[in-house]
């Protein structure tokens, strides 16, 4: 990934000050509670104004071969650990299932690429890969992943399958429904939270499946906390229950997502990929995928105290 080129800028906006929109380009936003202009924190004790914005913050990308890393030059860091390898229909098989490990990054790319400088409403880290799921038994077995996630029993049925027509609407429309946290919009359903795809019907599909599984498995293993709303103005807070709201995401990889359609290049979680993922997948080099995920951003900028 190119991280001047490849990315697409424009859905960092909306960017709030004060409560008030200071530029949108016509970047999607969605109303997460925060109303004060001004705002007060104990820790660290600051004083100072609401802003909201969208960070680009991690780099999630799904592949068929076990350690092997698209987003660090095609590289393979093998440590001989055994590991399944991708699957997916063939014209012999009646199966739809199909199966990627997916490679979590840290990629706070405001901050290490020196956008913007000791600004605490930034996650200030650099580049790193933070989780692979090859060392992960839970995500390619179905029944170990139930420990994570024992309320997929409650939506195993066709009313609640079903239901997820209505979160694809929304994601289409705007963002996705929260009150369906068990459906993954358009791509399918949200559970079990493991590498396995019940209907693959292609890649761009199913690998924006499983970017929205594994934030949400991140979530559940306390692994990534929430930054959004009054909650988050202060600091992070844990979501063990992921808002799929709070994120945006634009493939980075095979093909940068860059160009926009209707003024926009990023999507929320489970909106139709009919529109933008046309042409995205190939043979050979274009079966692998990464995705930038921008994290919606309620912060409290100190004016007084500590900075």
């Amino acid at each position: 990934m190119n991280p001047i080129t490849d990315i697409c800028w424009s859905c960092v906006f909306p960017l709030k000050v004060g409560g008030l929109t200071v530029m949108s380009q016509n970047q999607e936003d969605w109303n997460s509670g925060v109303t004060n202009a001004l705002c007060a924190c104990s820790s660290p004790p600051r004083v100072g104004i609401s802003v909201s914005f969208w960070e680009p913050a991690r780099l999630v990308e799904a592949v068929r071969a076990p350690f092997c890393f698209p987003s660090l030059g095609g590289v393979s860091l093998d440590p001989g650990i055994n590991a399944p390898a991708h699957m997916q229909p063939s014209g012999e098989k009646i199966t739809t299932e199909s199966f990627y490990q997916v490679h979590w990054y840290v990629s706070p790319l405001l901050f290490w690429l020196e956008v913007l400088l000791d600004n605490s409403c930034l996650e200030q880290n650099v580049f790193d890969l933070a989780y692979f799921t090859e060392v992960d038994p839970l995500w390619s077995d179905s029944e170990l992943t139930f420990i994570l996630n024992p309320d997929a029993a409650l939506f195993a049925n066709p009313i609640a399958q079903g239901a997820c027509a209505a979160d694809c609407a929304a994601a289409t429309a705007g963002f996705g429904n929260n009150l369906l946290y068990w459906c993954g919009g358009c791509q399918g359903s949200m559970y079990p939270l493991d590498g396995w795809v019940g209907a693959h019907i292609g890649g761009v599909q199913a690998s924006s499946l499983l970017v929205q599984r594994i934030t949400n498995k991140m979530h559940r293993e306390m692994l990534i906390w929430a930054a959004s709303g009054n909650n988050g103005q202060c600091g992070y807070y844990p979501q063990p229950l992921m808002d799929k709201r709070n994120y945006k995401m634009q493939m980075v990889y095979p093909t940068p997502n860059t160009n926009k359609i209707n003024g926009k290049c990023c999507q929320p979680m489970g909106r139709t990929s009919v529109d933008w993922g046309s042409g995205k997948e190939y043979p050979y080099k274009g079966e692998d995928f990464a995705y930038m995920l921008f994290r919606k951003r309620d912060c409290c900028q100190g004016a007084a105290g500590t900075p």
